[in-house]
């Protein structure tokens, strides 16, 4: 069912298309603190209003993930620059260099162990830092070169996943480096955000236009949207049995239930390109808008 620029949709300007709002997460501050991948900046918007922005030490970092670490900071990935960024609620940054050149880092995410888990784009790893800049590296064994590991999500197992955009497939790795891979039913699917909601993983099929469902022993399904050129790009789980997503291709947000009823909400500003999605401390979902926003977004 698709329903078209409903009440409960606002959109919020926190800069314009040179920043590039990119990824959103909620602060231990009860903030929502983004990404500005094309500018290089984090920023830090209170729900009630209020913007703060902080520049980092090199513009063309490119900011790109963000989540909330367990130091009550928030860890980022900056995918210009190949390393790992920390910046304190007060806006006070820092950055890790990572072991292996020009990787690439995109997803990232607090892991089980008290460590943050990130993806190497470019080098087929997935990584392992604790919040003193230790870095361990794992490689993809059994994974063909290019698989282009993307974002990563603690899942209810104790382990990590991820998506695997290149190679059609999910993996997970255990907090001692133990990778399994899972191949997806669909050819092209190019998974690229996943989420845990508690009992199973959700993920999105960039390529396919669908959203796919992994339990934690494996089993698939998938949903198609009723746009296959939807071009699903983020996804979060504020609730179990249900995800909510970015349409980076049609302009909306979409919500799926575990029975597979799909509802679509229309951003108001066409083309506004939504990219990370976040559960926020006022109980909306909040998107960053690549084109210089945030929709907030009310169940």
């Amino acid at each position: 069912m698709h329903l078209p620029d409903p009440p409960s949709v606002e959109e919020i300007p926190v800069g314009d298309e040179k920043d590039g709002p990119y990824g959103i997460a909620s602060g231990a501050d009860g903030a929502l603190w983004l990404t500005f991948a094309g500018s290089g900046r984090i920023a830090r918007l209170a729900p009630g209003g209020g913007l703060r922005t902080y520049a980092l030490d090199a513009p063309g970092c490119r900011p790109t993930v963000i989540t909330p670490g367990p130091d009550g900071a928030l860890w980022f990935t900056r995918h210009g620059d190949h390393r790992i960024g920390r910046v304190t609620v007060d806006g006070d940054s820092t950055s890790f260099p990572l072991p292996t050149p020009d990787s690439g880092p995109f997803g990232i995410t607090a892991g089980p162990d008290g460590a943050l888990w990130f993806t190497e784009t470019r080098t087929d790893r997935v990584g392992r830092i604790t919040v003193a800049g230790e870095v361990t590296e794992f490689g993809l064994p059994g994974t063909a070169p290019g698989a282009f590991p993307s974002a990563i999500t603690a899942g209810p197992d104790g382990a990590l996943w991820f998506t695997l955009n290149q190679a059609d497939a999910i993996g997970r790795v255990t907090v001692d480096g133990e990778v399994t891979t899972y191949p997806l039913p669909t050819s092209g699917a190019a998974p690229v955000g996943i989420t845990s909601d508690g009992t199973a993983l959700w993920f999105v099929e960039i390529g396919a236009g669908r959203i796919g469902r992994i339990s934690v022993d494996g089993v698939i399904e998938e949903f198609p949207l009723p746009d296959p050129a939807a071009r699903p790009h983020a996804v979060v789980a504020p609730a179990p049995g249900e995800c909510w997503f970015t349409e980076w291709g049609a302009n909306r947000v979409g919500r799926l239930t575990g029975d597979g009823e799909i509802t679509e909400y229309d951003l108001p500003t066409p083309a506004s390109e939504p990219h990370g999605i976040t559960s926020g401390p006022d109980g909306a979902l909040w998107a960053a808008l690549e084109t210089g926003g945030v929709a907030r977004i009310v169940p």
